[in-house]
């Protein structure tokens, strides 16, 4: 163990050779740059299986052009393991508006992307040219959202099981610890990859359906959710339902006579002692040190000094994969391990006192939602949290409350942030204020960032999100909190264009909200159909999986970028867009006289205004609108120190 503490995995044969080995058991091939931090999938799976006896090495970012790149280690005794990174390698590429990106987080330097689109696919494949029969192993965010048929935004089609594009032998999905140790083992004891079929939380080929045992669902096949997008939407919700370790069942796709896919159940969810364990692996916490000379790994900065609570999320949202990925039931540290690791990092050279983060897919859930989940899991037909708060819910923080403080009594820590976000409806639903007054008084930064998303109740309906009025409430007591506190703290929401259900009404309803509050948002969310959404169920369908009713569908790169600017009227690029937006949209009566204020605050006229839109704003109107946003000025200059 004391060896495994000074040194990262081997990236290239030297370094396996010096550690006496003639070839690994596994080779892990990953699009991200070799960072081995427990927030990157890559360092958690060969910390494990190195912890359980096995020779892992680390294939990072090979060169897919070159079948070289995939065999510096030879042929590993047991599998090669692949994902594309802690990022689904196209969100990583592309913009929601299919614009490609200019910088990489995970690539050093954050230079330009250093793996392929697809990587998942082209991986695979670079590694079965070269190595005919040895096992593949795919898992990751990318893997586990495209495990069976799926919507592609970016080639706006159905694709496959990304098993079969692979050409891999087993996918895992979700987290994959409990997974990849099983599979491990199966693999040591001499067990052909075909025949491991029982593991849960995995994918695999099947020739004859009479080959499985015990119950499993048949969903639409391929040709008749290609032919159907109701079929497909059919299929979709019939996943989500059962993503569940407990209530989930095993699923089979079927693709053409003798091709099947079969989903096994989820696996279990991690328990606090093993979440403890996966945490407390010999981490050396940093990329490798091959990328100094290259300006080191980004991605590292964001995570370096931020402590993970929790896994699971039971907050709904239509939009996130969370749920499909992770599953609805959380799972935690003890905060014995978590203090472990925040006194680790106050010894960190670079440490300035500052915890950046303390949290998971949502930092205020540190238990089940309620507690028949422990033992009848998750409900099918219904939310911990949508459309109101369930009677069962077991809202209380004060195991949070009393983690934070502990932590802010640790030597050397001197602010302790919450950065990943908290449920603000949850939040109200805990009847002891405890929580809010906490986070008011020692965890804010000068701004709260929360996400109503919108405002119009039939997109938020849509979306999983409380109704505005529950946001409003949040609001009033977070101001009034800070009032009574002394602070000048201020609310920053988060919103988003062009979901399902949202039109140019509702975004022109959302832009009048903005311009009521003083407010322009800096950056908008653009809704980005990914595999494994509800909301991307709903963007290809047109359909609510939910209940198969229709949505209208916001398609047209113009209707999204109408959207996306009336939310950011203020911006004078934005004024030829929002101006035909608001004609679009029937309401001319919004366009105000000044390019940088498009639409006219409530209670002025028309007329002669209206008439100095042709000839841009003069003189004297730009010193009222200077003056009009003082407001707005004061809360950016907040923002900048």
């Amino acid at each position: 163990m004391t060896d495994r503490v000074k040194r990262f995995l081997p990236i290239n044969r030297k370094e396996m050779t010096d550690l006496g080995w003639d070839r690994p058991d596994f080779v892990y091939v990953s699009g991200d740059a070799y960072v081995d931090h427990p927030s990157f999938g890559m360092a958690i799976i060969t910390r494990l299986l190195e912890d359980a006896g096995y020779r892992v090495a680390v294939i990072a970012q090979p060169d897919w052009t070159d079948d070289r790149s995939i065999a510096i280690f030879g042929e590993p005794v047991l599998a090669f393991l692949v994902s594309a990174g802690n990022m689904d390698s196209m969100v990583n590429h592309y913009t929601s508006g299919k614009k490609r990106r200019h910088q990489d987080a995970y690539t050093p330097g954050g230079e330009y992307s250093k793996r392929p689109d697809r990587a998942t696919i082209v991986y695979s494949n670079l590694i079965r040219r070269t190595f005919k029969t040895v096992p593949i192993l795919i898992g990751g965010i990318e893997a586990s959202l495209r495990r069976m048929a799926h919507y592609d935004y970016w080639s706006d089609k159905l694709r496959r099981s990304i098993l079969l594009d692979s050409g891999a032998d087993l996918l895992m999905y979700g987290m994959g610890e409990h997974s990849v140790l099983e599979i491990a083992e199966a693999l040591a004891a001499g067990i052909h990859v075909r025949d491991i079929t029982y593991v849960r939380g995995t994918v695999f080929k099947c020739q004859d359906l009479s080959d499985l045992s015990g119950e499993w669902d048949l969903l639409p096949s391929w040709e008749e959710i290609s032919g159907s997008r109701e079929a497909y939407a059919r299929s979709y919700y019939c996943q989500y339902i059962n993503t569940d370790a407990v209530t989930g069942r095993r699923l089979v796709e079927p693709y053409r006579e003798k091709e099947y896919v079969v989903q096994n159940p989820p696996a279990l969810p991690l328990t606090t002692d093993e979440m403890d364990h996966v945490y407390s692996l010999p981490y050396m916490r940093d990329s490798h040190p091959c990328y100094e000379d290259q300006g080191g790994v980004p991605a590292i900065n964001e995570v370096r000094f931020s402590l993970v609570s929790n896994r699971g999320c039971f907050g709904g949202c239509s939009f996130c994969a969370l749920s499909f990925h992770q599953g609805r039931r959380v799972q935690v540290r003890s905060h014995e391990s978590i203090l472990r690791e925040a006194e680790q990092m106050t010894r960190h050279p670079l440490f300035k006192g500052y915890i950046h983060d303390v949290g998971g897919p949502t930092a205020d859930f540190r238990h089940p939602a309620c507690s028949k989940q422990l033992a009848k899991g998750v409900c099918t037909d219904r939310q911990c949290l949508f459309p109101k708060p369930c009677p069962n819910l077991l809202c209380d923080h004060q195991d949070y409350i009393a983690l934070l403080r502990k932590l802010r009594k640790l030597p050397g820590v001197k602010k302790v942030f919450i950065r990943s976000g908290i449920r603000f409806d949850y939040v109200l639903a805990d009847k002891n204020q405890d929580f809010l007054r906490e986070l008011c008084s020692f965890h804010v930064s000068g701004q709260l960032k929360v996400a109503p998303e919108h405002v119009s109740e039939p997109v938020l309906r849509l979306m999983g999100k409380p109704e505005h009025a529950v946001y409003e409430r949040f609001a009033d007591r977070y101001r009034s909190m800070n009032r009574t506190l002394g602070k000048k703290q201020y609310l920053v929401p988060y919103l988003m264009s062009s979901h399902p259900g949202s039109g140019l009404k509702e975004a022109v309803a959302l832009a009048e909200y903005i311009r009521d509050l003083g407010y322009m948002p800096e950056q908008v969310q653009d809704y980005y159909p990914t595999p494994g959404t509800i909301s991307t169920c709903m963007y290809y369908t047109g359909l609510d999986p939910r209940n198969m009713q229709p949505v209208y569908v916001p398609r047209s790169m113009q209707e999204k970028r109408m959207q996306r600017a009336l939310i950011q009227y203020r911006n004078p690029e934005n004024y030829q867009i929002v101006k035909k937006a608001l004609i679009r949209a029937g309401r001319k009566d919004l366009i105000g006289y000044d390019k940088d204020c498009l639409i006219r605050p409530e209670g002025r006229k028309g007329g002669k205004d209206r008439e100095r839109l042709k000839e841009g704003p003069s003189k004297k109107d730009d010193r009222k609108m200077r003056t009009k946003r003082k407001p707005i000025r004061n809360i950016h200059k907040k923002k900048k120190s």
